[in-house]
């Protein structure tokens, strides 16, 4: 096992930039949302836009070849999103830390979220049994136009009836806050540019930061895909922190767009990224490219799966708060313990 500093210089450089640009998508993405329903923008042009990083180091990976690398990248992202990710925003909306602090979240209205994202977690399970092809690529396609369309239902349904977010403040106070709030008189331009500054910055950055990833793996004698699992959603998952963090600090409102921007982009991961992740294979090898199942990717498959059951288990429930945060916080830590246990972690020189 040898380090070599600058191989390891530049990762953190290429991961910088992916930061960077994360953060100025955030921005820009934030801001443009405000103009439709809460749970709407969290689960459709915020989930997208949030995700933008991963799926471009998810195209790139699995376009050169790095099948494992790709599908890792995203399993990560589920991991890092579910436990550690939600314990952040709770962490802010529950305390001080927030505008308008709340003793407890109402996540009865995202039945469907909750009941998509466990069903979508498991068929890409299933499918990976045998490896992902073509069919698994329209399946997963599929599986998020149809999410796409019942949020939109269910957007157009509730405009109707003007259904209230009931939440608790931090004094013990029920509140009723409408879910269509948020609406922002900010300049446009500055927010639309902001938005293809930030999706530029993260389309160049992805690729030298793959390459560097994995060099830096060889060097350091550690599987690649393991840390893809780890570092990856570091910046992947960059503009969902941060605008959830933002939002988390805007009181019921804000909250409840963070939450569906969480099951709405874990949801993604589990159909529209695995897509993509095929079709760039397809790319690389042709159309009945397979991506292979191995000891590795299922080991990573079965973590995020199982994180993920976990996860959304006590979210069945009425509300969430911050002891919810800290049992996540735990399972997060458990999940990077669990990787000292992947199979072929150290690899042979």
């Amino acid at each position: 096992m040898f380090l070599n500093i600058e191989n390891f210089l530049l990762m953190l450089a290429w991961l910088g930039g992916l930061i960077l640009a994360s953060w100025v998508l955030s921005y820009g993405a934030e801001r443009l949302s405000t103009r439709l329903g809460a749970k709407f923008v969290g689960r459709t042009l915020l989930s997208v836009a949030t995700t933008l990083p991963e799926i471009a180091i998810v195209i790139y990976a699995a376009s050169v070849g790095l099948y494992e690398v790709a599908i890792g990248a995203g399993l990560g992202s589920n991991i890092l999103m579910m436990t550690l990710g939600l314990a952040l925003m709770l962490l802010i909306a529950t305390t001080r830390l927030s505008k308008a602090p709340l003793k407890k979240i109402d996540v009865s209205t995202f039945k469907i979220d909750k009941v998509f994202l466990l069903v979508s977690a498991l068929i890409s399970a299933m499918l990976l049994l045998d490896g992902y092809n073509y069919v698994d690529g329209f399946i997963f396609v599929g599986m998020f136009i149809a999410y796409i369309l019942i949020a939109f239902i269910e957007m157009k349904r509730e405009r109707k009836i003007n259904e209230p977010v009931v939440v608790q403040t931090i004094e013990g106070k029920s509140v009723s806050t409408p879910v269509h709030v948020l609406t922002n008189k900010n300049d446009m331009t500055r927010a639309i540019l902001a938005f293809a500054a930030g999706t530029i910055g993260i389309l160049v950055a992805a690729g030298p930061f793959i390459n560097s990833l994995q060099t830096f793996s060889e060097d350091i004698g550690v599987s690649t895909i393991v840390l893809a699992v780890i570092i990856s959603p570091i910046a992947g998952e960059m503009p969902e922190k941060i605008s959830m963090m933002i939002l988390a600090r805007k009181g019921a409102a804000g909250a409840a767009i963070a939450i569906a921007n969480v099951l709405g982009s874990k949801i993604l991961n589990n159909s529209l990224l695995l897509g993509v992740a095929i079709i760039a294979a397809m790319y690389h090898g042709g159309f009945f490219t397979t991506i292979p199942n191995s000891e590795m990717l299922w080991f990573q498959m079965m973590l995020a799966t199982s994180i993920t059951v976990v996860a959304l288990i006590p979210m069945f429930k009425r509300y969430i708060g911050i002891r919810f945060g800290i049992f996540l916080v735990g399972l997060y830590i458990l999940s990077i313990a669990i990787q000292f246990f992947a199979p072929g972690e150290i690899k042979p020189h």
